[in-house]
């Protein structure tokens, strides 16, 4: 499985991506299909489109810091 980096891809192609997934944007913030921004499900905080991570094999969206990583880690094991 090859990892690719969401960081240096053009926001087009991240809202593409968002899009295919069911979740929209208005350039900054994620929402679902609700409606409500998508927020990082261990530290509450909005994700947003420039810092976000999606795991291979997962459709869960999340902020791209350490601590997210190591307790996503945790919860799913190693990728």
């Amino acid at each position: 499985m090859e990892f690719v980096s969401l960081k240096t891809m053009p926001l087009e192609f991240k809202i593409m991506l968002l899009e295919k997934l069911g979740y929209k944007t208005d350039g900054v913030f994620i929402f679902n299909s609700n409606g409500e921004k998508v927020v990082d499900k261990y530290l509450g905080i909005p994700v947003t489109i420039e810092n976000m991570i999606i795991f291979p094999g997962s459709e869960i969206i999340l902020d791209n810091n350490e601590l997210s990583i190591s307790l996503y880690m945790e919860e799913y094991g190693e990728i």
